[in-house]
C-alpha cells in the first residue's frame, strides 16, 4: 500500500492531516471568540436589553447542549 505505513512505525503525518488539523484549530478559535465578543456586539451595537441577551444566550446553551 502506497501512502501507509506499518501500525508499529512512527511516519510523518500527511499533509491532509496537518490541513484539517489547522482548520479546525482556526473554527475553534474563531468560534470561541465569537462566543465571547456576541454579548458585547449586542448590548453595545444592537442596543439589545438584558431580556433579549439572556434569551440568546439561553438559546445557544440549549442547542450546544443538545
Amino acid at each position: 500500500m502506497h501512502g501507509s505505513k506499518a501500525a508499529g512505525g512512527i511516519g510523518r503525518l500527511p499533509r491532509t492531516v496537518w490541513v484539517l488539523g489547522c482548520v479546525s484549530l482556526l473554527m475553534d478559535t474563531s468560534s470561541e471568540a465569537i462566543h465571547s465578543l456576541l454579548p458585547v456586539f449586542l448590548v453595545s451595537v444592537l442596543g439589545a436589553g438584558a431580556l433579549a441577551l439572556g434569551l440568546v444566550e439561553g438559546v445557544a446553551e440549549a442547542t450546544a447542549a443538545a
